[in-house]
């Protein structure tokens, strides 16, 4: 096991020094200037000299990237050219939020995505079945972004007077406000130590923060934020798991045990989900995992038209602002985080899947 976990780790380490060289690289082969989307289309070549200078622009490609390596290694993404401040700070602050859609995303997507397969597939070439792979089907086919304007339209507008309305943009209504945990329980936490920045991270996730402080006002409010941009964001997703669910479910259930368990008078109840769905969640828990990376890049259009502050719609303007450290810096996180999902997916067949403890 631990040498299983080592050998997952040790292969990830390439993939995102791989990620690193690609995005800087790129980053600074896209057209446009920091300089002129930062100062203007009017600022002086003296004053873009000073700029290039300041940010270290003005060396070579390959200067620049050893430099930002070796800052990496010391736990320092830069200072952001948009707004001259700590980009891991920036980082601390937007992260939760991007967190918590995509967790509640994802959860519906599984809640919603495994069942729909694996009735689909007990219930094959019925009129369910194909139900639920057209509906798949259109989920896969429609981009996030169109996705996301019809649902504002229909549930901000269409249904503003009925007890469906859903508020189309931003985290919490005007008026609304969630007093962080370490204040409603006094912990007295002094501002700028680790610890500050460890709670306030975990309070910058409204739902959790609101879990703990039994503020049920604030949570049902953040609820209803959260509907619309988590349900955009997880219908590719959940079409997906459906698919894998429902192909992976006949497969096995072609299988001489799924008979043998049969012909012993098993209920039908626990042949499938004892039997059949185990063995089935294999090849749907990788999908499950490579969703993540969905996730995250769909978090860029979602996070933009529904208003949410997190590093999706932060990337999307540090990308037009030619902000390259907080596109360095949050693409570092992305990636390690998508590596990471993948890891615990490649841990999760060993406790699966008995015969990879036995390799």
């Amino acid at each position: 096991m631990t040498q299983y976990a080592i050998r997952r780790i040790l292969y990830s380490i390439p993939v995102i020094f791989g990620i690193l060289l690609v995005t800087f690289v790129m980053a600074r082969s896209i057209p446009g200037d920091p300089c002129t989307a930062m100062l203007g289309e009017k600022a002086s070549p003296e004053a873009c000299e000073r700029f290039t200078q300041q940010y270290g622009l003005d060396k070579p490609i390959p200067v620049q990237f050893a430099a930002y390596m070796k800052n990496i290694a010391q736990g320092d993404f830069g200072d952001s050219i948009r707004f001259s401040r700590p980009v891991s700070t920036i980082l601390l602050e937007r992260l939760p939020t991007t967190i918590e859609l995509g967790l509640f995303a994802l959860f519906f997507a599984v809640v919603v995505g495994i069942p729909a397969g694996v009735i689909s597939a007990v219930r094959r070439n019925s009129a369910i079945d194909v139900g639920v792979m057209i509906a798949a089907n259109t989920g896969i086919s429609m981009p996030v972004y169109w996705l996301g304007l019809v649902l504002a339209y229909v549930f901000a507008l269409l249904l503003k007077d009925t007890p469906f309305w859903l508020p189309p943009s931003g985290r919490l209504s005007a008026g609304v406000s969630a007093i962080p945990f370490y204040e409603v329980f006094q912990w007295g936490v002094i501002e700028g130590t680790a610890s500050y920045t460890f709670m306030e991270f975990f309070a910058n996730m409204y739902i959790f923060n609101s879990i703990i402080t039994a503020d049920w006002e604030v949570l049902g409010d953040v609820l209803k934020h959260i509907i619309l941009p988590a349900v955009a964001l997880s219908t590719i997703p959940l079409a997906i798991i459906a698919r894998m669910t429902r192909s992976s479910m006949l497969e096995v259930l072609r299988q001489d045990y799924i008979r043998t368990a049969r012909a012993k008078g098993l209920l039908e109840r626990f042949v499938i989900l004892k039997h059949a769905l185990r063995n089935a969640l294999l090849p749907v828990i990788t999908i499950i995992g490579l969703q993540v990376g969905t996730l995250f890049a769909g978090a860029v259009l979602t996070e933009t038209i529904f208003g949410f502050a997190g590093i999706g719609r932060m990337l999307f303007e540090a990308i037009t602002a030619r902000d390259f450290p907080i596109v360095q810096g949050f693409t570092i996180v992305i990636a390690v985080g998508y590596v990471s999902v993948n890891l615990l997916v490649d841990l999760a067949y060993v406790f699966i899947d008995p015969r990879i403890r036995l390799e």
